[in-house]
């Protein structure tokens, strides 16, 4: 099991940063409620 979760570190981190790029960058598509975002992810915004 220690040998998948090293293989596919890299993997899993870069897919966590382009999620969260994303999430960034759109807003809520419900009026009700956005989330809030961790701390350092305005650094992700393109705006």
């Amino acid at each position: 099991m220690k040998n998948l979760i090293a293989k596919y570190a890299g993997v899993i981190a870069a897919l966590a940063l382009m999620v969260t790029t994303v999430s960034v960058n759109r807003a809520c598509l419900l009026i009700l409620h956005q989330p809030n975002l961790p701390e350092g992810t305005e650094k992700l915004r393109k705006l």
